[in-house]
């Protein structure tokens, strides 16, 4: 029999491969004790823990509600099962279904048929007849990680309300264990609803937020991204320094659900309204592709952030210069430079490295946090760097590096 969920449900915050321990804490300064699971964390909670994660996350991919977990090697024993489960409470009143199916190691290996069965269940206790959407698949790759890497290709980031309409259910069946989870965030969680113009290589708000985070930065030091694109370092640093929860200018999926609660939903609006603050931030952005500058301060404009954030249109030389106007201060440059994917490329990256890591030697206190896909190529800076997390971006698998402390030579 499948184990039927009651408050405190058992929850799922999905992340990129990589970010599950940063995920992890934010859970706790949530006050969620959460267990690192490989693809995101573990936790319990009921429905204002559903709302608050939602709301709060910055580096997760989406929350799921795990429905039950139970023995399927039969189609006979998987449609048996599954109708024991809830599916009523997660159901729109209107919109479709969508199935996304992942069978591995199983005597069930054919997602399609799995797809269909599990569908049977659903109607077998629906009131009304429900229809598959497009996304029955079987996915050989993690599929968070999939959705991620997707979602980071797409150009726009408009909110797609029509498809949150419908609910997505997650079945995974491994070695014969069939898992059963509810999506609660529709559109993934890295789109705030800010970023709807892009630069070239866009980099994921999720991943965004995780360099900050992992970084170490304070709100009162001087951020610099002199690489900046459309500005997701610059805006995610300036959410996190003002206290902006990250959700707070989208729509959900659980709104959607049949007991959606919507004076207790306010109320959390609400209270993540009250908990906004106005520090007085040094961050920069500089890029020297004017359209990309043009879109940075747009995009900074819809997060609400625009006042706390310099951009400018700058070679990377002049922007590095800007280094010393707050060189007293301690600081730091984040930043995600090309990764010279083409070949030809190795020469210019090697000196873009040892570019930032001469500056920052002549400016002590300033550190450097590097998104890069080649590890070989931080050792150009001559800086004191560790790396801090390994993960993918747009299907590239990348490493964010961070100095202990800047202005020191590595040896």
């Amino acid at each position: 029999m499948p184990d039927i969920p009651s408050p405190p449900f058992e929850l799922f915050a999905s992340t990129a491969p990589g970010l599950e321990s940063i995920a992890a804490g934010e859970l706790k300064n949530l006050g969620a004790r959460g267990r690192q699971e490989i693809g995101g964390v573990a936790f319990k909670g009921d429905l204002d823990r559903i709302y608050e994660a939602n709301l709060w996350l910055r580096t997760a991919s989406r929350v799921v509600v795990r429905l039950g977990q139970f023995h399927a090697s039969t189609f006979y024993e998987l449609e048996r099962r599954a109708k024991k489960l809830p599916w009523a409470d997660f159901l729109p009143e209107n919109g479709a279904v969508r199935l996304r199916v992942t069978c591995r190691k199983s005597k069930l290996y054919h997602s399609d048929a799995v797809a269909e069965r599990v569908l049977s269940a659903i109607n077998a206790v629906s009131s009304r007849s429900i229809e598959a959407g497009d996304e029955s698949f079987n996915d050989d790759g993690d599929t968070e990680a999939a959705d991620d890497t997707a979602a980071a290709n797409e150009g726009g980031n408009e909110l797609l309300s029509a498809r949150n309409a419908s609910q997505l259910f997650v079945v995974r069946i491994v070695h014969d264990q069939c898992e059963v989870s509810a999506d609660s965030s529709g559109e993934l969680l890295h789109r705030r609803g800010y970023r709807q113009e892009t630069a070239r290589a866009p980099l994921r708000e999720t991943l965004a937020a995780a360099m900050v985070l992992a970084s170490g930065w304070q709100k009162n030091a001087p951020l610099l991204d002199p690489m900046c694109g459309s500005g997701t370092i610059p805006i995610e640093a300036a959410l996190l320094a003002r206290g902006i929860a990250p959700g707070l200018k989208r729509n959900f999926q659980f709104m959607n659900w049949p007991g959606f609660d919507y004076g207790r939903w306010n109320q959390d609006v609400e209270r993540a309204r009250g908990l906004v603050t106005d520090p007085v931030m040094e961050i920069r952005g500089s890029d020297r592709d004017s359209g990309a500058i043009q879109a940075a301060g747009r995009n900074a404009e819809r997060a609400g952030v625009a006042d706390g954030i310099e951009f400018s249109e700058e070679a990377l030389s002049g922007s590095i210069a800007e280094v010393e106007d707050v060189a007293k201060r301690d600081g730091w440059i984040l930043t995600n430079p090309p990764y010279g994917i083409r070949v030809g490329e190795s020469d210019d990256l090697r000196n873009l490295y040892a570019k930032l890591g001469t500056a920052l030697k002549t400016t002590h206190g300033w550190r450097l946090g590097i998104l890069t896909s080649d590890s070989t190529l931080v050792r150009h800076t001559r800086l004191p760097l560790r790396p801090r997390f390994n993960t993918t971006n747009g299907g590239i698998p990348v490493t964010f590096f961070a100095s202990e402390k800047a202005g020191v030579a590595n040896g």
